[in-house]
Order: structure tokens, then C-alpha cells, then sequence
């Protein structure tokens, strides 16, 4: 079953997507309805399905994220010794919501950084004790020559405004399984700028091994998601730019759409209200 949360006519309400269409805690349904994306009809707006008290991310999970990070980096030795390591590279993305942003919203780049990605990952939704509750879509943009300089630069790479994305649903199932995640970004154009894809199935540790990690002496609030690394990393030759839009699709999931500004923009708007 998918949960999600909408803001329509009469504000801010939860469902279930079912049959084709949403069905609200008020017993309306929204539809027609996209199964893949999500898409909703123009009076309603998809919002993350909930507020995560945190958000955390794994890193170097994949080789392919291993590999980049050696190549990036003026200190390569670091990543493969965390990759071959016991234990994984765990770091805080965000609390309160303060950086995070839902579908639709724009994601940021820093102004200080010529060379920033999207990293598309599954997000794990914690319930009591760790327990993983549900998944979603995470989005944990960063930019790569900020942590390539130094990996102590990490917290700069990767926590300012509009950096985090998810959603734009939560999926709570009894079924374990290897997630297919597929990521478009497109121009302003709606040219395809960059594609690729990948499975959780490549992953170096299983979600499970990463929460036990995250808990340990760590009081992680239920409701709390864990991002799990990212297995998709465009060319060393490719950098987000203003007007783009990424596009991460999970089939069971939905897809996460986001626009993509400067994070100054997003400061000066909050400034503004």
C-alpha cells in the first residue's frame, strides 16, 4: 500500500492510493491518477508524505558511488577503506524539515560550488526501535567538488537549503526486495540531459545492517528516514544547473520530481515572507 499527502481545496489532507485514485482520511477520492508518477489533477499538489523529524544518509553504499568518490577526491584512500570497512559512512542530511523539500518544489545548488549532483536513493521510513516501517524516494543533492577537496568539507557538501528531497509517496510493505531506481534530468528545454539506472540489488551492505548501525547508542525519532546511498552518478563532465529538472522514478514507489534553483534563491525567499 502507497500513502501519500496532498494539499487541495480542502487543505492539507493524507490517503491512500488505490484503484487508480486517492483515497483521503476524509473519504473523498482524487482521480484520475497517474499509478506510475503519482500525477494528480491541477487542484491538488503532492507534499512529502509526512514531516520527518530527521533525515539520514549512508554513503559509498555501491561501487559505483565508491569509485567516484576515489576519483573526486584529494584523499582517495578514505572511500575505499569505508566501503571495505565494517562500518558504513552514516552523516545527518537534515532535522525538522528545515532543508527538505517535497514533489514539485525546487531542490538547490550551492552558489559556492561549480560541480554539484542529484543522488537518487531509496529512503528507509523508521518506526519504533528501528524498525523499518515503509520506503520512499530520497533526493541527496551534493555537490562533489565541496566533499572531493576534503572529506571534512562533508557537512558543506551536503546540508543547505533545498539539498534534500523525498517521496512523493511511502510504500509499506512485508515484501523485501531490490528496488529498480531510473533517473532523468532534462533541461529547460525538456531535453533528456542525462539518464541512467541502477538496483538496490548492487548495494555493498542491506538496509537492515545500515539501520542496526544508525540506532546504535543513537536515539533516531520514530518516523525518522534513512537515505541509503546512491549506485547513480552522472560523468565527471556534468554538473545540476538552474532550470533543469530531475526526474527519480521507483515503479512501486512513484516518481520524484523537482526543479532545480540556487540555494541563495530559496534564503532570500524565506527572508522575503
Amino acid at each position: 500500500m502507497r500513502y501519500v499527502r496532498v494539499r487541495g481545496p480542502q487543505g492539507v489532507e493524507s490517503g491512500r492510493v488505490e484503484d487508480g485514485r486517492v483515497v483521503l482520511d476524509s473519504g473523498a477520492s482524487v482521480q484520475p491518477l497517474d499509478p506510475d508518477t503519482l500525477q494528480l489533477p491541477d487542484r491538488y499538489t503532492l507534499l512529502t508524505p509526512f514531516d520527518a523529524p530527521e533525515i539520514w544518509c549512508a554513503g559509498v553504499t555501491y561501487e559505483r558511488s565508491r569509485d567516484a568518490r576515489v576519483e573526486e577526491s584529494a584523499m582517495k584512500d578514505v572511500y575505499t577503506l569505508v566501503y571495505d570497512a565494517p562500518r558504513p559512512e552514516l552523516f545527518m542530511k537534515d532535522a525538522m524539515m528545515r532543508r527538505t523539500v517535497g514533489p514539485g518544489a525546487p531542490i538547490a545548488i550551492r552558489d559556492d560550488s561549480a560541480w554539484n549532483v542529484p543522488e537518487p536513493e531509496i529512503g528507509l521510513v523508521l518506526g519504533k526501535a528501528g524498525r523499518i516501517a515503509g520506503y520512499t524516494i530520497g533526493n541527496d543533492v551534493s555537490s562533489r567538488e565541496i566533499e572531493g577537496a576534503n572529506p571534512l568539507y562533508l557537512p558543506q557538501a551536503k546540508i543547505y537549503a533545498g539539498a534534500c528531497s523525498f517521496g512523493p509517496s511511502v510504500l509499506v510493505t512485508h515484501d523485501a526486495r531490490a528496488f529498480h531506481i531510473t533517473l532523468r534530468i532534462t533541461d529547460q528545454w525538456g531535453q533528456i540531459v542525462f539518464e541512467g539506472e541502477t538496483s538496490t540489488a548492487r548495494m555493498k551492505r542491506s538496509f537492515e545492517e545500515l539501520v542496526e548501525w544508525l540506532v546504535r547508542d543513537n536515539p533516531v525519532p520514530q518516523g525518522s528516514i534513512l537515505l541509503t546511498g546512491t549506485g547513480l552518478v552522472p560523468p565527471d563532465d556534468f554538473t545540476l544547473q538552474p532550470g533543469q529538472s530531475v526526474e527519480i522514478t521507483v515503479p512501486e514507489i512513484g516518481t520524484l520530481v523537482n526543479p532545480v534553483v540556487r540555494a541563495s534563491e530559496l534564503i532570500a525567499k524565506e527572508q522575503d515572507r
